[in-house]
């Protein structure tokens, strides 16, 4: 297949892509308050130094960030409280060049995927609105009875797990023509295996 032939794809990963933050902590301050966020910050310091350190591993630290704040607690009122966020709070945390750089691939008739590691819980709602055509995201682990455990379900969606959650996706890779957008380590594997990589920049159109 010629490559003018090849349908386009544009991967975006969502912290610090789309937006200028982190959205997970901003997601936990808005389910349970100012109080109860700074008491569960006291008690996962160790857990957080141990990250930024490079001690802890990504995926370990992120379980223990959910499993103080979230587990027990049942999916229905979570999803309530994420469709709330992803409509009020997370519009405020969006880069404005990014979202002009989503608007260009859409106009162009790209198939535009969202591949984050944060949860589909806020994701989900969010990136429907935005008119992404699917989500790549990371998933909270819920028993029979609705409750969560605070464990992912499956493998956290960093690394390289982005690039083998977008073949799973669409096939072969080299069917389609890549564009892909990120900006830390965890993006490193998927823009390595695009096309057309852009760390921490938004082209101009």
């Amino acid at each position: 297949m010629a490559e003018s032939d090849k349908p386009v794809v544009a991967a975006f990963d969502f912290d610090g892509t789309l937006t200028y933050r982190d959205t997970l902590f901003p997601f936990l301050l808005h389910l349970t308050g100012p109080a109860r966020f700074f008491l569960n910050m006291l008690a996962l310091a160790p857990t957080l130094a141990g990250y930024g350190l490079g001690m802890i591993r990504n995926d370990i630290a992120k379980e223990r960030v959910l499993k103080r704040f979230l587990a027990g607690k049942h999916i229905d009122s979570l999803k309530s409280g994420a469709v709330q966020f992803a409509a009020e709070r997370l519009p405020g945390l969006l880069r404005i060049e990014a979202m002009r750089r989503l608007d260009w691939h859409k106009k162009q008739g790209h198939q535009c995927i969202l591949v984050s590691a944060s949860l589909d819980l806020y994701l989900q709602p969010w990136a429907v609105q935005a008119g992404f055509d699917h989500v790549i995201s990371s998933s909270l682990e819920t028993l029979e009875d609705g409750c969560i455990t605070g464990k992912l379900s499956g493998a956290n969606c960093f690394g390289i797990e982005k690039v083998r959650r977008l073949e799973s996706l669409l096939g072969n890779r080299n069917r389609y023509t890549l564009f892909a957008y990120g900006d830390s380590r965890g993006d490193r594997e998927l823009l390595s295996a695009a096309d057309y990589a852009y760390f921490r920049e938004m082209p101009s159109q």
